[in-house]
C-alpha cells in the first residue's frame, strides 16, 4: 500500500534577544507559516537569550523519532551567523537526524513587497513614492557580502518608482539612519521615509528608530508580515529537494 512520505519538520533558527518583543514577533511569525501551510509541522529554536534552544529543539525531535530536519536561518542576509555559527550548531545535532539548511530568506522580491507594504501602513501612498526618499536601514554587520546585499536592495528598490533609496546601517557599518536622511533630505526629497529592514523588535531596530527621529515617516519592522511567512516557505521548499545535500552528510 503506498504511503505519502512524511515532510521534514521545519525548524526555524531565530537569533534570540533579551528584549521579549524579539521572541513574541518570531512566535507570530512561525504561527503564520503555520496558518498558510496547514499540517507542516513547524518548531522554533533560539541561539542565544530565549528558550527553547536549537540544540534542545533538535533533540527532543531525534527523541521523539523525527529523521529529516529543514533548518531555516530566520535572517535576512547571509553573514556570520548563516555562515559560522548556525553550521556549527547543526553539526553537533543528533546523528540520527537528517538536517538541510536552507538558504536565508533575503534577498527576496517578497520581502520588498513587505517593506514597501509597511511604508503604506505608516501613512505613504503609492502616489507619494515619485518625490519620496527611502532609507533602508538594515541590522548591520561586518561581512562584506551581506553589507553588498543590503546595497544592491536598495538599488532595485529604487527602479520601483522612488525618488531616492539609501541603505544605512545601525551596527558595524556606515551610514548610519541618521546621516541617511541628511542625505535625503540635502538631495532635495519632498518626504523622507525609514523602512527598516529588520524581522523583530530589540537593541538595533530601536537604534533605527532614534536615527529616524528626523524622518517624515517610520515604518514598522517586517514581523510576521505575510510575505515574510511566503518567503520561509519557498526556502523550506527549495531546501527540502534532494538535489540539497544533508548537512553532515
Amino acid at each position: 500500500m503506498y504511503s505519502k512520505p512524511v515532510r521534514p519538520v521545519l525548524v526555524v533558527i531565530a537569533h534570540g534577544s533579551r528584549d521579549p518583543r524579539h521572541a513574541a514577533t518570531v512566535h507570530a511569525l512561525v504561527r503564520r507559516v503555520r496558518s498558510l501551510r496547514p499540517g507542516l509541522r513547524v518548531e522554533t529554536g533560539f541561539l542565544d537569550f530565549n528558550i527553547p534552544s536549537v540544540h534542545g529543539v533538535l533533540e527532543s525531535l531525534a527523541a521523539e523519532g523525527v529523521r529529516d530536519v529543514v533548518a531555516l536561518p530566520l535572517l535576512l542576509t547571509r553573514a556570520f551567523h548563516a555562515k559560522a555559527d548556525i553550521p556549527a550548531v547543526l553539526r553537533d545535532a543528533p546523528p540520527q537526524l537528517r538536517i538541510r539548511q536552507a538558504q536565508v530568506l533575503g534577498p527576496s522580491p517578497l520581502l520588498l513587497s513587505a517593506l514597501e507594504r509597511r511604508l503604506y501602513e505608516a501613512g505613504l501612498t503609492p502616489a507619494d513614492k515619485a518625490s519620496t526618499g527611502v532609507v533602508l536601514a538594515s541590522a548591520g554587520s561586518s561581512d562584506p557580502e551581506a553589507i553588498a546585499v543590503i546595497a544592491d536592495i536598495a538599488r532595485e528598490w529604487r527602479h520601483t518608482g522612488w525618488y531616492a533609496v539609501r541603505p544605512a546601517f545601525a551596527s558595524a557599518s556606515l551610514p548610519r539612519t541618521e546621516e541617511a536622511v541628511r542625505e535625503l533630505r540635502e538631495l532635495g526629497c519632498a518626504r523622507v521615509a525609514v523602512a527598516p529592514y529588520v524581522l523583530a523588535p530589540g537593541f538595533l531596530p530601536d537604534r533605527i528608530a532614534r536615527g529616524a527621529a528626523e524622518a517624515d515617516v517610520l515604518a514598522e519592522v517586517l514581523g510576521p508580515a505575510p510575505e515574510v511567512a511566503r518567503v520561509l516557505l519557498e526556502r523550506y521548499d527549495a531546501a527540502r529537494t534532494p538535489a540539497l545535500a544533508a548537512v553532515g552528510a
